[in-house]
């Protein structure tokens, strides 16, 4: 298993009661429903190293 980076993250009581239950309703951790959201939202960006072929035929929004 690799080893992931640990850090603090303080968040609004009201953002996290709606990420708990967001992360609920997909039976997901609140840890695993934010890694999840963040790896999305990089990959949508194109700022992730794992882009699938998927987001590369997207076309850019910009344009």
């Amino acid at each position: 298993m690799s080893k992931k980076k640990r850090f603090l993250l303080r968040l609004d009581p009201t953002l996290y009661d709606t990420l708990e239950r967001w992360a609920a309703d997909e039976l997901r951790s609140v840890n695993a429903q934010i890694e999840f959201l963040l790896k999305e939202s990089s990959r949508k960006a194109g700022r992730s190293k794992e882009n699938s072929q998927e987001s590369a035929q997207e076309p850019d929004p910009k344009l």
